[in-house]
């Protein structure tokens, strides 16, 4: 029989939730995708998904759009590609 650790975390409700939804959709269970996550981790000995701060203008304008403002809305790839034309 393998040893097995434990491993305890907090995390807000709503998070859990909204995870636990997508793992189900997934077939997975929350102890399965910690194992998966510590084991990508120990494989490739680093962290397994690349992070980034957004900078001002990228942070401003994901709020932005969070909030429904500034958004563009287009009907087409055209009337998009003709937008950027000016």
């Amino acid at each position: 029989m393998s040893q097995t650790a434990v491993v305890h975390a907090r995390i807000d409700a709503a998070t859990k939730n909204a995870t636990e939804k997508i793992l189900d959709a997934l077939g997975m269970t929350p102890t399965e995708a910690i194992r998966l996550f510590y084991r990508q981790i120990a494989l490739r000995r680093e962290f397994p998904v690349e992070l980034h701060v957004p900078n001002k203008l990228t942070a401003a304008t994901l709020d932005q759009s969070d909030k429904d403002k500034r958004v563009e809305h287009f009907d087409s790839l055209e009337e998009l590609y003709a937008s950027w034309e000016g």
